[in-house]
């Protein structure tokens, strides 16, 4: 990993800290030398790992425990980085249902959308005027390969990591007249928490989603977002994740939610009552 403290440092803030991607994003930039803004629900966990990356790394960390999904997070956080300078913002925090769409709790499915969108939006404009002013910085979205090729049944969940993928692109195009580095990654399945919030069942997997959904370890999915940024504006990790952008870029639409409407219903959870 390349990344300049003299470039995006000396803070980097990282949204969904608590565990999966968050946490090793926390901990590689910690290696790399940044003090780390470590945001996310679960003060419990945040404290764990500040605790254990100071001591690992002899780095400075604040934990910021908010929830996402309800803009008041805004004024908190804004109250506890107002003394410090984040040149580098790790926009990962979201979640998915794997249940079709009729099946979700609407505000549940709202929630998603504050969380996987809003919260996004608003903290790249928030912390990416500052970094504009300064003519500095890096802003890292976490989409998914959802984004790119469309996966009923996670109807709404692909619709938001679509606007994430959409938002990061443009960006990228956008702040660089500003000094600012914007990168989106986009990850297919990987082994962390996201797995059992979604509820997947991977033990009913076809033979298309273990080809598909072939899991990989978060720190190789982190290790390539952090070696890209500045040098590329979309990061698709795994040979079968470029294997089905390359698909969702050039197959026809339709044929392709016919694929991932049969990868992802073999893995959706079992119906409310199924036994």
């Amino acid at each position: 990993m390349s990344l300049s403290l003299s470039k995006y440092g000396p803070w980097a803030l990282v949204t969904g800290a608590s565990s999966g991607f968050g946490a090793e994003y926390c901990s590689q930039l910690a290696d790399a030398g940044f003090n780390l803004v470590l945001v996310a629900r679960r003060e419990d966990r945040l404290d764990e790992l500040a605790n254990l990356l100071e001591t690992r790394c002899c780095t400075q960390n604040r934990v910021v425990p908010v929830d996402l999904s309800n803009l008041e997070f805004l004024a908190v956080l804004m109250e506890k980085t107002a003394d410090i300078e984040v040149g580098l913002l790790v926009n990962n925090a979201g979640f998915a249902s794997a249940r079709p769409f009729l099946e979700n709790d609407l505000k549940r499915e709202i929630e998603m959308l504050q969380v996987n969108c809003q919260a996004q939006m608003v903290l790249a404009h928030e912390f990416g005027v500052k970094m504009g002013a300064r003519k500095r910085g890096g802003i890292i979205f976490v989409s998914s390969i959802a984004g790119i090729s469309y996966s009923p049944p996670w109807s709404s969940y692909a619709a938001s990591k679509a606007y994430t993928l959409a938002l990061a692109e443009s960006l990228w195009l956008d702040l660089k007249t500003q000094g600012v580095d914007v990168e989106v990654v986009c990850p297919g399945r990987v082994d962390t928490e996201f797995i059992s919030v979604a509820e997947l069942n991977m033990d009913r997997a076809n033979w298309l989603a273990r080809i598909f959904l072939a899991g990989m370890l978060p720190g190789e999915v982190v290790k390539d977002s952090l070696d890209g940024l500045g040098k590329k504006r979309v990061v698709v990790p795994g040979i079968n994740n470029k294997l089905a952008a390359l698909g969702g870029a050039y197959l026809p639409r339709g044929l392709i939610m016919h694929i991932t409407a049969a990868v992802m219903t073999s893995v959706q959870p079992e119906q409310r009552g199924e036994k």
